[in-house]
């Protein structure tokens, strides 16, 4: 089982994370991507570019990832994961108002839950990133 690890924005060096990711909902259901060579789903997010704060990255993966034009974009917190070593990543909340096209990105599509979909990509990490934000929150 992965161990997730949260944190306050005072507690990490901010320069040592290199992921956002972004749990979002529309019209009150939540967004989830499935990447063209998988069949499974997950939240938006990605690597930091270089160069880009972890808060522009959270947006960039939202706009590439869903379409979203119009949003409300919160940070929650840091997370940590221990992979080969330890992986800090951003955690957000947006709320979009509205959608466009998807680009021409990775993602083959997105879908709409009342909840987490079964079958998630990351299914050891996204449901206690997805339980953290809706413990902040209060969704």
């Amino acid at each position: 089982m992965q161990k997730v690890n949260f944190y306050s924005f005072d507690e990490i060096n901010h320069s040592l994370i290199r992921y956002a990711v972004v749990v979002s909902r529309h019209k009150s259901k939540y967004i989830y991507c499935k990447h063209k060579e998988r069949n499974t789903w997950e939240v938006p997010g990605g690597r930091i570019e270089e160069g880009e704060s972890p808060l522009a990255a959270a947006h960039r993966e939202l706009q590439e990832e869903t379409g979203a034009i119009k949003f409300a974009l919160q940070p929650i917190c840091i997370y940590s994961v221990m992979m080969e070593e330890e992986s800090y990543g951003l955690l957000c909340y947006a709320e979009v108002e509205s959608l466009g096209e998807l680009g021409d990105t990775e993602i083959g599509e997105i879908d709409f839950f009342d909840s987490q979909p079964e079958h998630l990509t990351y299914s050891e990490i996204q449901p206690k990133l997805f339980e953290k934000v809706r413990e902040i929150v209060g969704i």
